[in-house]
């Protein structure tokens, strides 16, 4: 499930829920909706998992 990835990214990279949708999805209330049940479409699932990896790229460069 996708919002089990996203919140052990919150938990490792210490940051906000609204911050990650502001970031990944330009929609600070992506995780609150996600934990409240929204199914996103496959775009948004492939858009939210390039920021995560693009994140942890540049976090240990």
């Amino acid at each position: 499930m996708l919002i089990r990835t996203i919140e052990k990214f919150l938990r490792e990279h210490q940051m906000p829920a609204t911050k990650f949708g502001r970031l990944a999805a330009n929609d600070p209330r992506l995780v609150l909706d996600l934990r409240m049940g929204r199914e996103p479409r496959s775009a948004m699932r492939s858009r939210v998992e390039h920021f995560m990896n693009k994140y942890r790229e540049t976090i240990h460069v």
